[in-house]
């Protein structure tokens, strides 16, 4: 029987219309639009003014604080600006815009695309290069890679757990990955398992993507420690807690972090960035995102450079259809729409889905029927009904009472509610006042 988490989840339309299109290089742009902020912590300070003359790889903004992330330029050319813009959560914050002029890379990074498999690089090294080049966690969260391998002490960690599964429908960028970077990606994993100091590491795949299960398992037979497990298919498998259960059966407390429970989880993607960094000297500059729709051209996955207008992804893919009614950032479970497409791509940029206006509009909402499906599909085991109802009455020492900060924010309540519900919104609203309740009280 395929491992899975015992507790809720759903099973989504796949949608995977771009799992069978090999990635394709996007052009570089004419400018990139780089926010200082792309990641969990601390905002990045600018180390460039305008008119200054930069090179791809160069360090662009520093980060700020353990919890940050360096940026560094994904073009050669000249610094335009550094201003505010709105990004693609609708945020207005700092960023520097580059016009391009050529594509002169630094020359520290080797392009080469020869493999690197000897490690050379010290724990305490590993750490520092990816520190040095910017890698964050590339399943979503954004969080800083340095941080997550930096295991606290009194804590041990004793299994790597490696995310394949890209359970989201529509998006394919992981798969494309395994499928097309797979050794480099097994080395990533290898480099990660040294900075951990442990000597296991589990990649999960779900089995809907046979050829990447497959492929993984033939190139990881050549190294210790390594080994590929398929999963059932189930929505939201990704998410780190979901992902420990299905794989080591171990439950990760409430409000605690995996390492709580002797694991530390990083995307596929991010293994790939951590090989680039360590092996070639490259900052995270790019990545792969998927362009994808029911009503669009070329649905296809591109590299593309940090701070390429999403505009110029869509184009790529044949344009903008005509009966488009929503473009959304991220997966269609918990991506956020857009309200412009000239917003740049960023570190945490995995996929853009553009919807028809026929699947744009929220249904009819009705009374709560007291059916229960949102708890029975809800992963962490919340009352989704109830933390909604507390919510809208702003009752918000109850709603911290019942555990609202664990919800992950999958989206499942909403997706099977019946009634139409708009359970995920009043939550995340309940959930982002309770922590400001929650620092304020720690304040005093």
């Amino acid at each position: 029987m395929l491992k899975t988490f015992p507790l809720g989840g759903v099973h989504p339309p796949e949608n995977k219309f771009s799992e069978s299109a090999p990635t394709e290089e996007l052009p570089v742009p004419a400018q990139v639009v780089i926010p200082i902020s792309q990641h969990i912590g601390a905002p990045s300070d600018p180390v460039v003014k305008r008119g200054d003359i930069v090179k791809v790889g160069q360090l662009i903004a520093e980060s700020k604080g353990f919890v940050s992330a360096n940026i560094h330029s994904s073009v050669s050319g000249k610094v335009a600006k550094i201003d505010g813009v709105t990004d693609s959560s609708g945020y207005r914050q700092t960023a520097i815009t580059i016009d391009a002029e050529g594509d002169e890379w630094l020359d520290s990074v080797d392009r080469s695309e020869q493999l690197t498999k000897e490690v050379k690089l010290s724990r305490e090294d590993i750490l520092s290069r990816c520190h040095e080049m910017g890698i964050v966690g590339l399943g979503g969260a954004t969080f800083p890679s340095h941080v997550k391998l930096s295991v606290p002490p009194g804590k041990q960690c004793d299994t790597l757990i490696i995310n394949g599964v890209e359970c989201e429908p529509y998006l394919t960028s992981d798969h494309r990955l395994m499928l097309e970077k797979g050794e480099e990606m097994v080395v990533g994993i290898s480099i990660l398992m040294k900075a951990l100091g442990v000597d296991k590491a589990m990649i999960g795949i779900e089995n809907n993507k046979p050829d990447a299960i497959e492929h993984i398992k033939k190139i990881s037979a050549a190294y210790k420690g390594i080994s590929v497990h398929s999963l059932k298919i189930k929505y939201p498998q990704g998410a780190e807690k979901q992902l420990i259960k299905a794989l080591l059966n171990r439950e990760v407390p409430s409000g605690m972090l995996p390492i709580e429970v002797g694991a530390v989880v990083h995307n596929v993607g991010t293994a790939f960035a951590v090989y680039e960094a360590v092996q070639k000297n490259k900052p995270l500059i790019d990545r792969i995102v998927t362009v994808t729709g029911k009503s669009l051209a070329n649905p296809g996955n591109y590299r593309v450079r940090i701070g390429t207008p999403v505009s110029a992804l869509i184009d790529a893919a044949g344009g903008t259809p005509e009966d488009t009614g929503k473009i959304v950032n991220g997966g269609p479970m918990m991506g956020k729409a857009l309200n412009k497409s000239d917003v740049p791509v960023v570190k945490g940029t995995s996929g853009i889905i553009l919807f028809p206006a026929s699947e744009s509009r929220r249904v009819r909402v009705t009374p709560c029927i007291r059916c229960s499906k949102c708890i029975t599909v809800c992963a962490m085991g919340l009352e989704p009904y109830l933390l909604m109802s507390l919510a809208e009455r702003d009752m918000y020492d109850i709603v911290e009472a019942n555990k609202v900060t664990d919800c992950m924010e999958c989206g499942s309540c909403s997706y099977i509610c019946p009634a139409g519900r708009p359970l995920l919104d009043y939550i995340r609203l309940g959930k982002s006042t309770v922590f400001s309740i929650i620092r304020e009280r720690n304040s005093k």
